[in-house]
């Protein structure tokens, strides 16, 4: 086992690609599969995702493509079927009961899109915050000076001693932000955390995300249909059919750039306007060309072959 995951590795540096070491978050050929009587649903088919730490990332894909999927395993809610999948040193497949509820506490955090489920409706913003600390046995006064701080650098201290149902939708979400880095994990979690606001309160909740990512040091993967997220990270990882599609890489300030992304069995799948441009069904003739490899429907012949070229 280990000869073969060290000659996984080396084929992966050789490739150009992140090996399973080189990641705070690390998915390999991940899969899963949800089993009734009646039907098979497979939500991820092969998934390859390498985050490094202190990244700020975007998971973008049609409903049903599998991102939230990925998120619930991640966070230790749900279990892959197959492939491996790693988070700051711990293997998702692998962890006990006892490891998996410290590792819930203490090195990921979540916001769920329902502001509902984020907070205790019978406490205050600050004892929401202060709440998942307790679990981790930190003393009682400093649980109430992080609380208020994370408080005040997310922009709702104003909102220490009120209820959830005494704040607005945006504000919800940013005291969310404020519990899910209570124990500062290594890793920030977000289910469509802006899918339920208008627009001004999405800005405030990115804020909080942002501030979570530079100030707070967590490394942050964000589900998300809206724009103004995707647009306003580095890196927007796309999924399509549970396996990762393509990335746009944003220079700051800059347009982005979108690749495909070549996985770990030299798997890829091109965009879908490439495939109805080019009427590319079932088989594809692949060439190889100087500097790239060509890709060409199965009834055309390349130029260069037709013209006698071995």
């Amino acid at each position: 086992m280990t000869t073969d995951l060290a000659a996984l590795e080396a084929r992966a540096r050789a490739a150009g690609r992140p090996a399973a070491d080189e990641g705070l978050v690390v998915c390999d050929n991940l899969v899963r599969v949800y089993r009734t009587e009646a039907v098979e649903v497979q939500a991820l088919q092969g998934l390859d995702l390498v985050v490094s730490e202190g990244e700020c990332v975007a998971l973008v894909g049609a409903s049903g493509s599998g991102k939230s999927t990925l998120l619930s395993i991640l966070s230790g809610l749900d279990l892959p079927t197959a492939g491996r999948a790693r988070v700051a040193g711990h293997d998702l497949l692998t962890m006990g009961r006892r490891e998996r509820l410290g590792y819930r506490r203490s090195t990921v955090g979540f916001v769920w899109q329902q502001t509902g489920r984020n907070l205790l409706p019978h406490l205050t913003a600050l004892e929401n915050v202060a709440l998942p600390m307790k679990y981790t046995r930190v003393p009682r006064r400093t649980r109430q000076e992080r609380a208020a701080e994370l408080l005040g650098v997310l922009g709702v201290a104003h909102c220490r001693d009120r209820r959830p149902d005494e704040l607005s939708g945006g504000e919800q979400q940013r005291v969310a932000v404020a519990v899910a880095t209570a124990n500062s994990p290594r890793v920030l979690l977000a289910d469509e955390p802006t899918g339920e606001l208008d627009t001004a309160s999405g800005e405030d909740v990115f804020a909080a995300l942002r501030h979570a990512n530079e100030e707070l040091g967590a490394t942050v993967l964000i589900v998300t249909h809206d724009p103004l997220v995707s647009d306003q990270v580095r890196r927007t990882v796309r999924i399509r059919d549970g396996r990762t599609s393509t990335e746009t890489l944003r220079e700051q300030g800059g347009d982005g750039e979108e690749f495909t992304v070549l996985d770990r069995a030299g798997r890829l799948q091109l965009p879908g306007e490439y495939v109805e441009r080019y009427g590319l069904r079932g088989r594809v003739r692949l060439t190889a060309e100087p500097g790239h490899v060509g890709v060409w429907p199965d009834r055309d012949r390349p130029a260069a072959e037709s013209s006698g070229r071995s």
